[in-house]
């Protein structure tokens, strides 16, 4: 968990926590079965409804809102602790998970990418499945695996773009390639997991890995600017699309109605951008694959 914040270190919120525990945990009651199903305990109810409580009268005395443990005050539904981000992760997932089959059926077997384009659909469902997790009951354990998974997720979106922005066809360079970001990976994660979960560390490699993916895609767009005048241009837009939905996450701000805040915005925009990058995908893929079958030289 991140460092404590204003608000847990409050005097007002510590008397309220430590009134609740001594009040209706000191005979180990028994919570309601949704509660139970994800793992409530009387203590963990004690600090929600006391965050709930102070929130409340926070807004209805218009004062300042705090954050809690690292986290904004969001409302409750049946046991899950932010409904929005789960609902947007959910169909984040459910997007790749669609195009999953399209994939499969619409690229030719030939076709170099096809394996690494359906790859990537099984990465993204993982990744939106922890992040389902996480956001259902956060526990350290599900936090780091939706933060690993997430890592994972990104690199291998380089890792992929590599071999398509390149032509890498050979086994011997893409077995290569593939080592070296496995070997980042696992380095990263060792890192995290046995030195130390440096949250910053964690965003900034992700931001670089990101950065310099976008960048490739770029590039690529603006060296095929003439050669595919109907499509080059879009990872380009896509690039300029998660940069936007990205500032979401630099303008924090306490949740509306205590629902919706910056991170559920984020999930909610990609999950457009998902379905836009992989239109390019197949779009992009049947043009490589006509090619190949005429027997034309492919352009690097």
């Amino acid at each position: 968990m991140p460092d404590l914040s204003s608000g847990d270190r409050s005097e007002e919120f510590q008397t309220c926590i430590n009134t609740c525990f001594s009040k209706e945990c000191s005979q180990n009651p028994i919570l309601p079965l949704h509660l139970r199903f994800f793992s409530w305990t009387c203590e963990d109810n004690c600090k929600h409804n006391c965050i709930q409580k102070i929130t409340n009268e926070a807004i209805l005395h218009n004062k300042e809102i705090f954050q809690y443990y690292g986290k904004w005050p969001f409302y409750r539904l049946l046991g899950i602790q932010e409904p929005a981000s789960v609902m947007f992760s959910i169909l984040n997932g459910y997007v790749h998970y669609r195009y999953l089959p399209l994939l499969q059926r619409n690229i030719p077997d030939s076709y170099y990418m096809k394996k690494f384009y359906i790859y990537y659909a099984y990465v993204g469902i993982n990744s939106w499945v922890w992040s389902v997790i996480y956001h259902t009951r956060d526990f350290p354990l599900t936090e780091k695996l939706d933060y690993y998974s997430a890592g994972f997720s990104i690199l291998y979106s380089l890792f992929y773009g590599v071999l398509r922005i390149f032509q890498i066809r050979n086994i011997q360079q893409t077995s290569i390639w593939a080592i070296i970001c496995l070997s980042a990976y696992i380095a990263h994660i060792s890192y995290l997991h046995f030195i130390k979960f440096d949250y910053g560390y964690n965003i900034l490699a992700n931001v670089f890995v990101g950065i310099l993916n976008n960048l490739l895609w770029i590039g690529w767009s603006l060296s095929h600017w003439y050669k595919r005048p109907d499509d080059a241009w879009k990872p380009i837009v896509g690039v300029i699309l998660i940069l936007s939905a990205m500032s979401l996450e630099i303008f924090d701000f306490p949740p509306w109605w205590g629902i919706l805040d910056a991170h559920a915005l984020w999930h909610a925009s990609t999950i457009y951008l998902i379905a836009y990058w992989y239109n390019f995908l197949l779009e992009d893929a049947r043009i490589e694959s006509f090619r190949e079958s005429k027997g034309k030289k492919i352009d690097k």
